[in-house]
């Protein structure tokens, strides 16, 4: 019996070639292996947290010395402003769309004052929102033109306007002389109607006095034609018995 027993102890004792302790044994060994890295990676892993804490405090300390050595933004007021300070607190109304035009520093500065002016009418307002106005029609080096005055320097749109004109008076259209309503010429193929209205738009644009001339240059405009041999017939004075005359001979033809 004991001999029995001894061998069996001894059999228990001994490990089995190929058996199942052999594959646990190594799931063991391979799980403590990745414990071992798990632990290693956690600790490099915390070290890496601490070197970019530390980075992270050094550039904030950059970037806030960099920040107070930095020049403090210029205050609107150290701008140019040629406004005075009671066209600058006026406040523009929020229902004005403002003027559809443009001065670039070509253009004719009366026929842009007067665009100006008639686009103000349909909105209206005071003399600084007229002030403001146009100054939001410049661009370009006029815009540069414009922010070239002192501060406080334009007080009125009166003074505004005036400086404007006077800065571009080359740019002025050639003024326009009585004796331009020569070059008012009837058109091939124009009706008689449409010549009198044109030439008569040029005689209220033109402003001029001496009725004589007016006459002839109406008369010298003409295509030849039964109303031009009319005329020389009975010469008329004015240009409004001109345009009598027409609406007489129209009638007659129309009968």
């Amino acid at each position: 019996m004991r001999s029995t027993r001894q061998g069996a102890a001894g059999s228990a004792g001994r490990a089995p070639s190929g058996g199942d302790n052999v594959t646990t044994q190594q799931i063991l060994d391979t799980m403590r292996a990745l414990q071992t890295e798990v632990a290693a990676f956690r600790a490099n892993n915390a070290e890496l947290c601490r070197a970019n804490e530390e980075l992270r405090r050094d550039l904030q300390q950059v970037g806030e010395r960099a920040t107070d050595e930095r020049a403090p933004p210029v205050p609107l007021r150290a701008r140019p402003m040629p406004f005075s300070r009671a066209i600058m607190n006026v406040i523009l109304p929020t229902t004005s769309l403002g003027p559809k035009v443009s001065f670039t520093g070509v253009e004719d500065p009366e026929a842009h004052l007067t665009a100006f002016h008639t686009q103000m009418m349909l909105t209206g307002g005071s003399d600084a929102v007229y002030c403001k106005m146009l100054m939001s029609t410049l661009s370009g080096a006029v815009l540069e033109w414009f922010i070239s005055f002192p501060d406080g320097h334009i007080t009125s749109f009166d003074q505004f306007a005036t400086l404007f004109r006077e800065q571009y008076l080359v740019n002025n259209a050639p003024a326009r002389l009585s004796y331009d309503v020569f070059d008012v010429k009837q058109y091939q193929g124009e009706s008689m109607k449409d010549y009198l209205n044109r030439f008569g738009i040029q005689v209220v644009r033109l402003k001029p006095t001496d009725e004589a001339m007016i006459v002839h240059a109406f008369v010298k405009g003409m295509l030849p034609g039964p109303f031009s041999k009319s005329l020389l017939r009975v010469y008329p004075k004015t240009f409004t018995e001109c345009i009598s005359t027409h609406c007489a001979d129209d009638r007659v033809t129309h009968k």
